[in-house]
Formats: C-alpha cells, sequence, structure tokens
C-alpha cells in the first residue's frame, strides 16, 4: 500500500501506472540531508526543501525532517520515501551533520545506526561506515556546492540512521559482516517499484563476502526456508556459503561466475525447480502453461504413460505434477527434473562453474539432486 505523502517525505515525483510510485534510495536522502545540514550551518537560517543532483544526473526535491544548529555543527534529517518499493527502510529518517574543518575537502563519517563493514567483499575496507562508493560522491558534491559558495573548502560530514540498528536486523546485513545498522546504498539514487534493486545488491554483495572468504562453493537458496534445509542437508559449509538469491537465480549464478567460483548448488522446490527447468532465471512469475508443460515433458522423459504425462501437464500447480507423479510411482520424475533444471542452469552460468539441481520437498527432505551425490563434483 502506498503511504500518503505529506511535508516530511521526499517528493518523488515521477509514477509507474495508477498506483505505483518511485522512490530514493537511503543515498540519495543522505546526500539531501548533508547538504541541507551545509547550507544551515553556513547561512544559520532553517531549510525546510533542498533539491539536489542525483547520481544520474536528475535534479530531486526533498523536505527537510528536522533542523538543529548549535555549537558549531547543524543536524538535517530527510525521511526516506521508498515509493512503492516493498523496502524496510522506507520511512526511516536519514540525518546528516556537518561541521566546518581547517582541512581541505569533505571528510565523511558513519554515526548512530550505519553499519560498519567488518568483513571484506564489498569494495569498503574493514572498518569503514557502510556508505557506499555512489552515495559517498554524491554526499561529497552537494556539501562541496555549499562549501564553495560559501567561500569554505573543509567539512565534516556524518551520517547517521536512528532506526538503522532496528531495521538492519531486517536485512542480510549481519550475514554480510555489516555491524550496527543499515548500509546507505543507491547508484541511481532512485528507488524503482518492485524492481527489487536494493536486494539484487545484496546478493551480489553476498557473494562477494562468500568469494572474499574464500568460498569456492556456493549455495543458492530461494528463500529463508529453502536456506534453512539447505544448511542442514550441507551441514559442513560455513554460513557465507549459503545465499539467499530469491527469485534471482540468474543473478546469482552469473555473478558467482564472474567472481571465480568453482561449484553452484541451487536448492529450490518443486515451483521455483520447475520454472528453472523452463529456462527462467528470474523466477517471480506465476504458475503458467509454459511450467506445466515442462513438467509433462519431464513425466515422459521418466518413463510415463501418455495418459499420465497429460495428467501432470495439465496439473494445477508443480506442486500437484509431483504428487501425481509421487501417486504414480513415478520414481524418475524428481531426478528427471532435477536433470534439466540443472543444464538450464549450467546453460546461463556458463562453463566456468560447475551447477548442481537439488529439490526438496516442503518439510527440508531431499528428494533428488543431478548429478546425483556419487557423481557431484
Amino acid at each position: 500500500m502506498s503511504t500518503p505523502r505529506d511535508s516530511s517525505r521526499c517528493d518523488a515525483s515521477a509514477e509507474l501506472g495508477p498506483a505505483l510510485r518511485t522512490g530514493f534510495t537511503t543515498g540519495a536522502c543522505a546526500a539531501a540531508a548533508a547538504r541541507a545540514a551545509a547550507r544551515a550551518l553556513l547561512t544559520g537560517a532553517p531549510v525546510p526543501w533542498i533539491a539536489i543532483v542525483l547520481p544520474n544526473g536528475q535534479e530531486a526535491r526533498f523536505a527537510v525532517s528536522r533542523y538543529e544548529l548549535e555549537d558549531g555543527r547543524a543536524r538535517c534529517g530527510v525521511v526516506k520515501d521508498a515509493g512503492d518499493d516493498p523496502d524496510v527502510t522506507h520511512g526511516a529518517e536519514i540525518v546528516a551533520e556537518v561541521s566546518l574543518s581547517d582541512r581541505p575537502g569533505v571528510e565523511l563519517r558513519g554515526g548512530q545506526g550505519v553499519a560498519t563493514v567488518t568483513r571484506p567483499g564489498l569494495g569498503l575496507d574493514p572498518g569503514q561506515p557502510a556508505i557506499n562508493p555512489v552515495p559517498r560522491r554524491n554526499i561529497t558534491e552537494m556539501v562541496r556546492v555549499e562549501l564553495e559558495a560559501a567561500g569554505r573548502t573543509g567539512a565534516v560530514v556524518t551520517i547517521s540512521v536512528p532506526e538503522g540498528e532496528r531495521l538492519a536486523a531486517l536485512t542480510l546485513n549481519p550475514r554480510l559482516g555489516l555491524v550496527g545498522g543499515i548500509s546507505i546504498l543507491g547508484t541511481s539514487g532512485i528507488v524503482r517499484p518492485f524492481s527489487t534493486a536494493a536486494w539484487q545488491v545484496s546478493v551480489t554483495q553476498a557473494i562477494d563476502v562468500a568469494r572474499a572468504a574464500g568460498q569456492a562453493h556456493l549455495v543458492l537458496t530461494t528463500g529463508g526456508r529453502t536456506e534453512r534445509f539447505a544448511m542442514a542437508l550441507l551441514p559442513d559449509l560455513p554460513e557465507q556459503a549459503f545465499i539467499q538469491v530469491g527469485d534471482d537465480v540468474g543473478l546469482g549464478l552469473r555473478h558467482a561466475a564472474r567472481r571465480g567460483a568453482e561449484r553452484a548448488t541451487v536448492v529450490a522446490m518443486v515451483g521455483k525447480l520447475a520454472k528453472m527447468a523452463g529456462g527462467a532465471t528470474q523466477t517471480h512469475v506465476s504458475w503458467s502453461r509454459v511450467e506445466a508443460a515442462v513438467l509433462g515433458e519431464v513425466a515422459g522423459a521418466a518413463g510415463a504413460g501418455r495418459a499420465l504425462a497429460a495428467d501432470i501437464a495439465g496439473a494445477n500447480t508443480a506442486r500437484h505434477a509431483l504428487e501425481l507423479a509421487d501417486a504414480a510411482g513415478l520414481d524418475a520424475f524428481a531426478p528427471c527434473l532435477c536433470r534439466r533444471a540443472a543444464e538450464a542452469l549450467a546453460r546461463e552460468a556458463g562453463a566456468v562453474l560447475q551447477v548442481r539441481a537439488v529439490l526438496v520437498d516442503f518439510e527440508g527432505a531431499a528428494r533428488a539432486a543431478f548429478p546425483p551425490p556419487a557423481e557431484a563434483p
């Protein structure tokens, strides 16, 4: 549901259809708060609204949610409006504190609720605040504009998120070694509804962290439930090896290959695996005739007669198709499904990555795998 806009929220004006609004990234909100605080400090006047240039070159205007000026420091905040994207940071206030410095340049620090990097693989050195490179540049540029207008050259900027530590518990940050809060993210400044951009960033970062830790074998899962199942099936692997890719299995495989991983095990339930067997590497689509037809073909390859294959092809869901195969004693159905999915995923990953597909049932038991355990790399 869309949150009604008020004077404390970002002015995200672009729309996608009658109900979907774009929003702004945490990075854009941090840059706006920082520029507002710099202007307030240099002019001594309240700043109710602030305009910035986003990383993508567009201009955007933000409401300023707080104004505090004391002891040579100014604090301003911007409340993040993520539009209609399902983002846990929607409604969070991003605060910037600015003080002047005799040293030229803009020094950027992380305050309360901004995570600290503790592991390699994120493009930031351990010990640094989790403010990604593009937001860093945007914040610095916006503050520098205000400094130059006032004839000053140096400032210290501290970004904080008062609710950041609580919000971080709802993200993958703890798994990534990001401690104490959220990350300040964004490459364009814009959040597009249901684009899953933030999720995709977390997927690639999780792979980067795993590879930086020396993990050559990655386990890609479609969610928290399948991850728990996968961890039980592969107890010898460390937590970092398990990557929740959600619907973005293709993204995960391609990034794992680019980062030099040697093996990828994809663990999924029958619905997602059916989509993968049909060649879908972004599986956020509803049950369709395509997957049903694929399962009918799999049934035929597994030795089903024409009538059973037709029944499976006409199943209401992939789960129903598996139930029909089980009821008919078609034991080769699950292994054939894994084989077809593994072959499709291997084509997506390229020759550098060995791919294995594992089908788990709804209680977490492994129904089948391809290559089977005796042949697995």
